[in-house]
């Protein structure tokens, strides 16, 4: 694993051992990052597994990035990953409920959201509505979501700027509606 465009170019990631982790695939990283295009202000990388797709956000222009993944391990692997830049980052293990309720006790707003929980779990479902009822996106603030193909989303509060499939995942970017 490695990041793939922007300042950190070729930085190699480590990656989390064992079968219940799902990396992003540089192929979906590349076309997620090409949709997205230009990135700046702060990012969350809720399920972060290893940090790849923050760390992908570092390198193309965030200044700031809150990692979040309720797994010990990989927890590890992210700090292990952040710890060779020079960036702004926070890392947590935690519950994503938990999480999401302590980044809005500390009124904290992102520019973009990166969401890629485990497959078919309707984890999405439960975070889209509480991300929009909380004011966790900056007006105009972005989501990128990785999920498996067949999954429903319910995007009504929000406007769906990008819906396409690639093999078995589905790659949605949503704009908070103002």
């Amino acid at each position: 694993m490695r990041v793939i465009g922007g300042k950190y170019k070729r930085f190699p990631l480590e990656a989390l051992k064992g079968v219940t982790s799902r990396p992003t695939t540089d192929k979906i990283k590349e076309t997620m990052f090409n949709i997205i295009g230009p990135l700046e202000g702060s990012g969350l990388d809720l399920f972060a597994g290893s940090g790849a797709l923050g760390i992908e956000g570092l390198s193309r222009g965030l200044s700031h990035v809150v990692f979040v993944d309720g797994s010990f391990q990989a927890v590890q692997v992210i700090k292990k990953n952040v710890s060779k830049l020079d960036e702004q980052v926070e890392v947590y293990k935690n519950d994503y409920k938990r999480a999401l309720k302590a980044l809005v006790k500390r009124e904290i707003q992102f520019d973009i959201i990166f969401l890629d929980p485990p497959y078919d779990k309707g984890i999405i479902g439960d975070a889209l509505p509480y991300i929009r009822t909380n004011n966790l996106l900056k007006p105009g603030g972005l989501i990128m979501i990785e999920c498996e193909k067949h999954e429903t989303i319910d995007t009504l509060d929000y406007e769906v700027l990008k819906h396409d499939d690639y093999g078995i995942t589905k790659l949605i970017l949503l704009r908070g509606i103002e």
